[in-house]
């Protein structure tokens, strides 16, 4: 059974409330992720069943994974920035992390909502030449939100019929990137009865480049 650990955490505009859960059986992690939930609005928070899954995913896979509740949401302060203040917040986690676990490699996390903040930070990590080892964006807000390019080898997953973020709109951005999306047939926004799709595409696919012809074909008529 793996170990969590609550904190808080002096953000940009107030304390952030988290969460850091361990692999199992004290076990050296591999590398840190971190995972953002999606819009505080609407209802999101760092204990969103998707953001959960993808935590159990990461856990399993050997990372130390870390959650926080955005502003306004829970115990965390300030009020909600559309996006901006919540990606540095991310990149405040992010520093702490790094901080406490130097020699691992960060992963990058996130659903609805939480896509926009996580492309941003991946972007902005690239920038100062400490690029995310890998992203897997679920839900991912396309035209919502102005997302940010993605690396090739980010790991999309969406619901046939999401109904909050069309299909149509996650496959128009990423159309000039040429970059494969997974998609669950049957699947709603929130990934009702779905989820364990979530975690067998992370797993199967983590460690490698991406999609090989053979899967896409799958992943489109499983």
């Amino acid at each position: 059974m793996n170990k969590s650990e609550k904190f808080m955490l002096a953000g940009a505009a107030g304390q952030m409330e988290g969460v850091i859960d361990y692999p199992a059986d004290d076990a050296a992690p591999r590398g840190v992720a971190l995972v953002a939930h999606p819009h505080p609005l609407y209802g999101g928070t760092m204990d969103n069943k998707v953001a959960v899954t993808l935590m159990r995913t990461f856990v399993n896979l050997g990372y130390v994974v870390a959650r926080i509740n955005f502003r306004g949401v829970g115990k965390s302060e300030g009020v909600h920035d559309h996006g901006q203040g919540e990606t540095d917040d991310m990149a405040i986690l992010h520093a702490w992390m790094t901080e406490k676990f130097p020699d691992l490699p960060v992963a990058l996390s996130g659903f609805s909502f939480g896509t926009y903040v996580q492309t941003h930070l991946a972007q902005r990590l690239a920038a100062a030449g400490k690029p995310a080892e890998r992203l897997v964006l679920v839900g991912a807000a396309a035209k919502k939100w102005q997302m940010a390019d993605i690396p090739a080898d980010t790991i999309l997953i969406h619901g046939e019929q999401d109904e909050t973020i069309p299909l149509i709109d996650v496959l128009d951005w990423l159309r000039p990137q040429e970059i494969p999306v997974i998609v669950i047939p049957g699947a709603d926004h929130f990934f009702h009865r779905k989820l364990g799709h979530i975690k067998s595409w992370v797993t199967q696919l983590w460690g490698r480049g991406g999609l090989t012809e053979a899967e896409t074909d799958t992943a489109n008529a499983d």
